[in-house]
């Protein structure tokens, strides 16, 4: 509707209401002629009459009621999609996909930042997916998301705020000597022997982080496909599901001691190699969402408030 149109909706609906046309110009600030010719316009236009001339004022004829309750309803429309559109630019209504590896919901940072999220813009619908951080990646170039949780620093075409560095601890089978010696930790170079299951695809956080980690040692982890001497699985639950059946050892974030599963026994790494694990909030480089861009501000609120350091 144009912008002329929606003024003698509201000139015809001011007038209606007030039953009088010198009262109604005072109410909508203009002169009663320029008024009075906007209503008769209106009735040549619509080709009925709409107000029935009285001695002090006018009321609506039958047609004229009609089409008063219709305007009346356009304009409660009007002001709705106004809000709405104010709310999408603020932020505070809309939807947000976001993305997160299966070890992200552990760290006490991503439910509290989710929940905190929630509770300040409650009109905004936000839909959680799983996926290894790889393919967060892909999905966010492809923008079938628009944030994710990811356990990596960087990546080309993306924006990565790192939120936190945690400590990798190791997870044996309970049966595991070292688990049976009673050692609260252990090093690295007392794992070179054992076979490695590693989680996820080479490329994904997690599985290059320990790599990386066994290589500082002085040593390469016995790495192969499944049924060879070190297991690869696709997810977490899967990789730790592995060790509780004695199939070898990983290393996994500090948070996912949370993850309380027989036949498992989580040891700190001790030792001049102490390999960590970031978590960090990716989205695509220039991002205008306004939604997106509170999403991400929360974040790194709730990191600030856990007290949690970025990495530099």
């Amino acid at each position: 509707m144009a912008a002329m149109e929606i003024r003698h909706l509201r000139y015809f609906i001011t007038v209606a209401e007030e039953g009088h046309i010198t009262r109604a110009a005072e109410r909508l600030g203009m002169q009663q002629p320029p008024l009075s010719q906007q209503i008769k316009a209106m009735e040549r236009e619509l080709d009925v009459q709409l107000f029935r001339r009285k001695a002090r004022g006018v009321e609506l004829t039958e047609a004229g009621h009609a089409f008063f309750l219709d305007a009346c309803q356009m304009m409660a429309q009007l002001e709705r999609a106004r809000e709405t559109t104010k709310r999408v630019a603020r932020g505070e209504q809309g939807r947000i996909c976001v993305g997160m590896t299966s070890t992200s919901p552990f760290h006490p940072l991503v439910p509290r930042s989710i929940r905190a999220f929630r509770e300040a813009h409650p009109m905004v619908a936000v839909t959680l997916e799983e996926c290894l951080s790889n393919e967060s990646m892909e999905r966010l170039r492809g923008e079938q998301m628009d944030v994710a949780f990811v356990r990596t620093s960087g990546s080309q075409g993306l924006v990565v705020h790192t939120l936190v560095q945690e400590p990798l601890v190791v997870a044996l089978p309970s049966d595991h000597a070292l688990a049976r010696s009673g050692a609260e930790a252990v090093s690295l170079k007392q794992l070179a022997a054992d076979s490695f299951i590693l989680y996820g695809p080479p490329g994904t956080g997690m599985y290059d982080a320990i790599i990386a980690a066994c290589h500082k040692a002085g040593f390469n982890p016995r790495v192969g496909n499944l049924g060879a001497s070190t297991q690869q699985a696709p997810r977490i639950t899967s990789t730790l599901s592995l060790v509780a059946a004695g199939l070898g050892i990983t290393c996994v974030p500090a948070s996912l001691q949370r993850m309380n599963m027989d036949g498992i026994a989580y040891r700190r790494i001790d030792g001049s190699v102490q390999p960590k694990a970031n978590l960090s909030l990716a989205l695509r480089r220039g991002m205008s969402s306004s939604v997106v861009q509170k999403f991400v501000k929360t974040v790194r609120q709730a990191a600030r408030d856990l007290s949690l350091t970025p990495c530099q």
